[in-house]
């Protein structure tokens, strides 16, 4: 796990410990609209070619940051599913 992946994590756990399984599951099926989702692709390509500005590299970084933020509250979501169908 990242550095930042575990801080995430570490940051996150009170967040994820008021999840009600509607809540976790609604999380969990987080997903980018198809603009969103294009320009990510679009930035992803231009950093693999190495043709980023140095703002695009920054607005990237931030989008980074943030996927990864929403996949660890995903994955703790994900937790509080099992939990709950293991509950019933």
């Amino acid at each position: 796990m990242s550095t930042t992946v575990a801080h995430f994590d570490r940051l996150l756990e009170p967040i994820a410990d008021c999840f009600t399984p509607d809540v976790a599951g609604r999380i969990a099926a987080l997903k980018a609209d198809a603009t969103m989702q294009a320009q990510l692709d679009e930035m992803a390509a231009k950093a693999n070619e190495g043709t980023l500005t140095e703002a695009e590299r920054e607005d990237y970084l931030a989008d980074v940051e943030a996927i990864d933020m929403v996949a660890v509250l995903q994955a703790k979501a994900r937790s509080v599913l099992k939990r709950s169908r293991g509950a019933s």
